[in-house]
């Protein structure tokens, strides 16, 4: 891939699209929780705030996009709320599955209840969002990150510890 495949800075555009799909499964976990007990809804909150700071605080102030739009938006709402940190960390970071499970339970939580109020008592309308939340969470957020924000990034290029971890040469 030479270098024009890379983008320099992510259109205000593609921002608001994955944007509004990862709103849209806070959402529908949200009101999943919500249907299982309305306190839930604070502690699955205050998971998701505390996920998303931890993620900025320590991948996004280490990123090429610090500063910049990146596919996500992160790069731009970093700068405003830490310091740039070190490249060099970013690069040498490493990750595993281990890692990557905070960030599914977003979607697996959301999931576990809906199952679990439909073993209870059949509801369309849950079955309907617990099928919406699967898509939206899984195959539609893989390719929005592998075909769509991953394929272009230019920290990519730079070095990126999910795209060593995604993509292991066999």
């Amino acid at each position: 891939m030479n270098e024009s495949n890379y983008v320099e800075k992510y259109s205000y555009s593609f921002v608001l699209g994955s944007n509004v799909l990862q709103i849209l499964i806070y959402l529908i976990g949200i009101y999943l929780v919500y249907l299982l007990h309305p306190l839930g809804v604070v502690f699955y909150l205050a998971y998701i705030l505390l996920l998303e700071i931890h993620l900025l605080n320590k991948s996004c102030i280490h990123c090429y996009y610090y500063g910049k739009s990146c596919a996500f938006g992160r790069g731009l709402l970093c700068s405003l709320f830490f310091k740039k940190g070190d490249s060099k960390k970013f690069i040498e970071k490493k990750i595993s599955m281990k890692d990557l499970i905070p960030d599914f339970l977003v979607t697996l939580i959301p999931l576990i209840i809906g199952v679990y109020l439909l073993s209870t008592e059949f509801n369309w309308t849950i079955l309907i969002l617990l099928v919406c939340i699967f898509i939206l969470g899984f195959p539609v957020t893989g390719y929005l990150r592998g075909n769509l924000a991953c394929k272009y990034c230019k920290q990519k290029k730079i070095g990126c510890p999910a795209e060593k971890a995604f993509n292991k040469k066999k």
